[in-house]
């Protein structure tokens, strides 16, 4: 067997444990939102900054985060005609365009980190900083549009400037264009901190898994919208741009990962169709255990 799947096997394995763990009660769906805080918060932005600091750092990485955005609004205008085709009621329809729109670049973290190490780690953190953007600007403008509680909204469009993994990227970039030298105990802590944050991730994602099923036409159209031509253009835009290696790679299966998390976060703070959006995030998500590492493995 070929190794890279040799790694992700306890990948796989640590997200059915999360959903073992939720079945028999130990822990519920809602405690990966604790998870999910706590390597956003700290885990994540440890690793995110020790991986700046150990790859090499190239031009063509500032490619990642704008092929990011441009693969959401390709996505966002296939998924508007596509839902208005479909005449979904308005509060399914945007659980259905958020869901097309977010995708789920944590998921991907630990295939990246089994296949190409920090340098792959890190590279997908920078594609995630275009994701992230919109995620807190245009995309969260959505929910706010087709939601019940568009009349009480407030926009915060700053939570895209306080993300802690930004910041470690930030400060990475920093160190590496000083010349800086971290001392070992410092890279020991950060070693220390950032390790936890691949399994915690795939614990959490079983966690939220939920396999009831609502609309299920609508459900398997938005992740074929999100990770089908997601892969698609994902794959164009390296085409067109002349990108290879690595790097293409990872903005392909970056561009064809599940439906993100967000979709339920924001079904939750908008009033749009919840159980719409847990059945796209859990269906997408069981479909990408397989499907991302052989998109990884093909395109690498």
């Amino acid at each position: 067997m070929d190794a890279f799947f040799l790694k992700i096997i306890p990948l796989i394995a640590a997200f059915f444990f999360g959903w073992f763990i939720k079945k028999v009660k130990l822990m519920k769906a809602d405690d990966a939102g604790i998870i999910l805080r706590l390597v956003l918060s700290a885990t994540l932005p440890a690793l995110s900054l020790l991986s700046i600091l150990k790859v090499e750092l190239k031009p063509e990485l500032l490619y990642l985060p704008f092929t990011a955005m441009a693969v959401v609004f390709i996505i966002y205008g296939i998924a508007w005609w596509v839902g208005n085709a479909m005449k979904l009621p308005k509060t399914t329809f945007g659980s259905f365009l958020v869901g097309c729109m977010i995708m789920n670049t944590g998921f991907s973290l630990p295939f990246f980190m089994a296949k190409f190490g920090v340098e792959g780690f890190a590279r997908a953190s920078l594609f995630d900083i275009g994701n992230s953007f919109l995620i807190f600007t245009f995309i969260y403008y959505n929910a706010v549009k087709y939601g019940d509680n568009c009349k009480f909204c407030k926009f915060d469009w700053m939570k895209f400037v306080k993300l802690p993994p930004l910041w470690g990227l930030l400060i990475g970039f920093t160190i590496r264009a000083f010349n800086w030298q971290v001392p070992e105990m410092g890279i020991n802590f950060l070693n220390l901190v950032g390790q936890p944050t691949i399994p915690l991730i795939m614990i959490a994602l079983g966690l939220i898994f939920e396999p009831r099923l609502k609309r299920p036409g609508a459900v398997f159209t938005a992740i074929f919208i999100r990770m089908g031509l997601g892969l698609f253009f994902g794959w164009l835009l390296t085409y067109l741009l002349g990108i290879t290696g690595m790097t293409r790679t990872i903005i392909i299966a970056s561009s064809s990962t599940p439906i993100g998390f967000n979709t339920l976060i924001f079904a939750n703070l908008e009033n749009m169709d919840r159980e719409f959006a847990a059945s796209m995030v859990s269906y997408s998500i069981l479909i990408a255990l397989g499907y991302l590492p052989l998109v990884i493995w093909l395109f690498s």
